[in-house]
């Protein structure tokens, strides 16, 4: 085979490129993300709206069907489900596996806005929500206090503790649970409202009216403009009791005469728990993409970084949950597999070929062929997850199929007296076809679980391009590497007469 011949005939050739593959197999690995199962793309996209008070025949009438039928005409749509309940409505639209998710969420959105204005004037916008994986926490962080008040505590946590987290690199969102910001709670008086002949809505209009920061045009010279802006937000309790809300009699009516103005805790609207006391967590989400276990080791430096701080000595910051743990757990097990299942495998050989330079021969193919895959694996845009490395779990035992049964021909010729030139090169020949064969029906075996359909094929679609590749890059070692080696190694083992040594002698006798 031209190969062989080649490898053969040019030993350095042959040495270089097994050392290119392996280099740029490593290269590969250290760049791959480290993931529990591969990156399928979901196409479901959910409008969720909220419409107060009203019963489910309502919400049906006057929220659902308006949605169902301007999304209905969108191309792609498997299937529409809807559901009414009391005060919500969900529409969830699943989209052909091969309309990507990304695009389908922002047509459905452009769509539902065109029918906003038809929806009930006290129904919510609707909510846009994709289906992502990728949304669930990476890490849970518990933040809690035994000085400070929830109100203080809130504050701290959502001002500098999540936007610190946020500013991680891969972190797309650090979502605060279970706090309760302080807010002003204006309690008024229906007597004096009545006295007075002021309306509610008069003073929520004042507030909102006065509460505010108001552009103000620009100050333009010939070198610069400056915006200007009218600082119009209350300060103080105070200042709220003194804002005007109407005017009787040509007299000013304040805030302060008809209502109670105080600061509170905002009521609760998640809760958080450490050790059964209340407490904040806060929930942080990585970028699409992003490598799991680097998040989160960057996640557990900051904290450990915060709890250092002297600004926070008050507060006590700890990880409650990380779900990179079990990610690396998994790994490592089927990394110890692969080596255990290698190891064994070398072994058998050496059993059988009773030869340790047959065995290292071999042997060499298994390490060559997984790291030479990673580079398949690397720039095919697959990770490190459960289904590819699964993959080179089940493959070890085939990877040095071909490796074997070239070398043990080879080992054949030997014995018939040829030169290890020779019968390197005529030993490959003779089962070149064959071992092709072997290798290919492999191939057409796993290849096909690639292109499985629905979800299913989705996450096996990595698995059987894996195994394929490492199966191929095992041939291609075996006709080349392997008569490479067998040609310049002399091997004492052809000769029938060479005394062994014990381990060698049991093995025979074996």
């Amino acid at each position: 085979m031209i190969l062989t011949r080649i490898s053969v005939s040019q030993p350095v050739f042959a040495t270089m490129m097994m050392i290119a593959m392996v280099v740029i197999g490593a290269f590969s690995y250290m760049r791959l993300p480290l993931e529990r199962l591969p990156d399928v793309d979901f196409p479901v996209v959910a409008v969720v709206t909220s419409y107060p008070g009203a019963s489910p025949e309502a919400v049906e009438s006057d929220v659902i069907k308006p949605i169902e039928d301007v999304v209905s005409t969108l191309s792609g749509i498997d299937s529409i489900e809807s559901t009414a309940r009391t005060g919500s409505a969900i529409v969830v639209i699943l989209f052909d596996l091969e309309v990507d998710s990304a695009g389908a969420a922002q047509d459905v959105r452009d769509k539902v806005s065109q029918v906003v204005s038809l929806l009930p004037d006290n129904a919510e916008d609707p909510q846009i929500l994709r289906f992502d994986p990728a949304e669930l926490p990476v890490v849970s962080v518990g933040v809690s206090s035994e000085r400070l008040s929830i109100g203080a505590l809130t504050e701290i946590t959502e001002d500098v503790i999540a936007k610190r987290l946020s500013n991680i690199k891969g972190v797309g969102r650090a979502s605060v649970v279970g706090g309760r910001p302080r807010e002003v709670h204006v309690a008024v008086d229906p007597d004096r409202l009545t006295a007075l002949s002021v309306g509610v809505a008069e003073v929520t209009g004042a507030l909102a009216a006065e509460n505010r920061n108001l552009p103000a045009g620009a100050i333009t010279d010939e070198r610069a403009s400056t915006s200007v802006q009218v600082e119009g937000k209350i300060p103080s309790i105070r200042a709220f009791e003194d804002v005007i809300v109407a005017r009787r009699g040509g007299q000013p009516i304040r805030l302060g005469d008809i209502a109670f103005v105080q600061e509170r805790i905002a009521e609760r609207s998640s809760v958080a728990m450490l050790d059964g006391a209340d407490a904040l967590a806060i929930d942080v989400v990585k970028t699409q993409g992003a490598n799991t276990v680097d998040v989160a080791e960057r996640i557990e430096t900051l904290v450990a970084e915060m709890n250092a701080d002297d600004a926070l000595a008050d507060i006590d910051i700890e990880i409650l949950r990380n779900n990179a743990t079990p990610v690396v757990d998994s790994f490592h097990a089927v990394q110890n597999m692969i080596v255990e299942g290698a190891a064994l495998a070398t072994l058998i050989v050496f059993l059988f070929l009773n030869s340790w330079r047959s065995t290292v021969i071999t042997g060499l193919t298994l390490p060559i062929s997984i790291i030479g895959t990673m580079t398949a694996v690397y720039f095919l845009g697959f990770t490190l997850n459960m289904m590819t490395l699964m993959a080179l779990s089940l493959a070890v035992g085939i990877l040095i199929d071909d490796a074997i049964v070239v070398r043990e021909n080879i080992m054949r010729h030997l014995h018939m007296g040829k030169s290890h030139r020779q019968a390197a090169l005529e030993g490959t020949g003779e089962i070149g076809l064959a071992v092709l064969a072997t290798t290919f029906s492999i191939v057409a075996v796993f290849l096909p679980v690639a292109f499985m359909s629905g979800i299913l094929g989705r996450f096996f679609l990595q698995f059987g391009i894996t195994v394929s590749v490492a199966v191929l890059i095992s041939l291609f070692v075996s006709f080349t590497l392997d008569p490479m080696l067998s040609s310049v190694w002399y091997d004492p083992s052809v000769d029938p007469k060479v005394k062994r040594g014990p381990v060698g002698r049991l093995v025979e006798k074996f």
